[in-house]
Formats: C-alpha cells, structure tokens, sequence
C-alpha cells in the first residue's frame, strides 16, 4: 500500500481512499462519511480503540455490510480515522500560519504568537494524536504518514521562522531554526503527554509555559554565539 507525503497545500499525509473504498458522491458519501466520523467520536469518547463494528453500525446508522464495503477490517477505519485526522491537523496548520504570517512583521513578534497558536492547536488535537502515537509504535501505515506530519509541520515552522533570517544572530540560521522547533515540539509533546509511553510531567500553568518557553526561543535565535 503506497502512502505519499502531503505538499504544502494541506492534503492529507496519507489519504482516507488508501485504506478504505472511498464513495464519490450521494448517500454513500454521507454514510461513509458517518463511520469515520462515528469512529473517531469513539475513540475519543472511550480513549481507544476499543470499539466494535457493532458499536459503529448502531451510532452511525450504518449497516454492518456497508461498513465492510468501504473498510477490509476495523483496523483500516482505525487508520482511515487517523489519515482523517492528520489532514485535519494540515490544515489547521497552514491556516495557522498563514494568519501569523500577516500578524508579523518581525521575528520578536512571530515567536510568541507561533508558540501560542501551536500550543492550542497541540492541544485541541492531544486526545487523538496520543491515539494515533500509540498505533504508530506497532503500525507501519500509521507511523510513516506520522512522520511525514511531524516533518512537515517541522518544515513549515523553520521556513517561516527563516522568513526573518535578518534578525537572527550568527550565520547558522538554518541549525537555530530547527532547534527552537524542536524546542517548542518538545516541550509542548511532553506537557501535553504526547509519545508513544503517555509519561506524565510536573505539574506547570499552561499559560506561564507558553509564554516562557516564546521568550526562550526567542532569546535563542537572536543572541550572538
């Protein structure tokens, strides 16, 4: 099963129709549209995946049948549910950046602004993506899209931030860029109990967090070696 990675416009890291028969249009189209949403309330709802086709097929009002149609196993809607989802995240994403981008006429107030919009889009989308990181520790079709997001996010924070390359300080603009990403990836991923053990952290304000950690990077990028 071939899986490519999203461009910029903010399709999907894998497509829903590379795990599933994907309906185009009409009655179809809503019904499928009711088992991924169906799904993933579940997931959300219960924290897993622990679920049924029959739970599915009750809540969604589908049938049995259909859901066999579009889906080979319940594992492909668990990962049509996930594909659904880092598409999702894409274009929140892009949406996020392009709003920060007409915000921000220097780095000093990019960064702030970035980490904030990135910790609350972190953190809307934590019950799901802690789902997905789990599956992705035993599930190649799951863990290669996820890395393609985490890349892809990694990749459009750096080039944004490479927008003010002016205002950094040295000459390895690149290196420093990357780091404060994966500065802030980090440490939001780790307050927020994203990875694949769900290990808990010390107690912090989210909101001291955020702006500590935007004051941080920024200092960072702009000191002299």
């Amino acid at each position: 099963m071939s899986i490519k990675p999203a461009p910029r416009s903010g399709k999907n890291t894998f497509a829903v129709d590379t795990v599933s028969r994907t309906p185009l249009q009409g009655r179809s189209k809503a019904s499928f549209e009711r088992m991924l949403a169906t799904a993933r309330k579940l997931m959300l709802e219960r924290g897993s995946e622990e679920f049924t086709l029959q739970d599915v097929s009750k809540q969604g009002n589908v049938s049995i049948g259909s859901i066999y149609l579009r889906f080979e196993s319940k594992e492909n809607l668990v990962r049509a549910v996930i594909a659904d989802h880092l598409g999702d995240i894409a274009k929140a994403e892009d949406a996020m950046i392009d709003t920060l981008r007409a915000q921000s006429s220097t780095l000093s107030e990019f960064v702030p602004r970035y980490v904030e919009a990135f910790a609350e889009l972190l953190r809307e989308h934590a019950p799901l993506l802690r789902l997905s990181m789990m599956r992705a520790a035993f599930d190649p079709l799951v863990a290669e899209p996820g890395r393609a997001s985490a890349n892809r996010a990694a990749k459009l924070a750096t080039e944004t931030m490479l927008v003010f390359r002016g205002e950094f300080a040295g000459e390895d603009n690149e290196v420093r860029a990357n780091a404060a990403y994966q500065i802030i990836f980090a440490t939001l991923a780790r307050q927020l109990s994203l990875g694949s053990t769900g290990e808990s952290v010390h107690p912090q304000d989210w909101g001291s967090l955020k702006v500590e950690l935007g004051r941080m990077c920024l200092a960072y990028l702009t000191c002299n070696p």
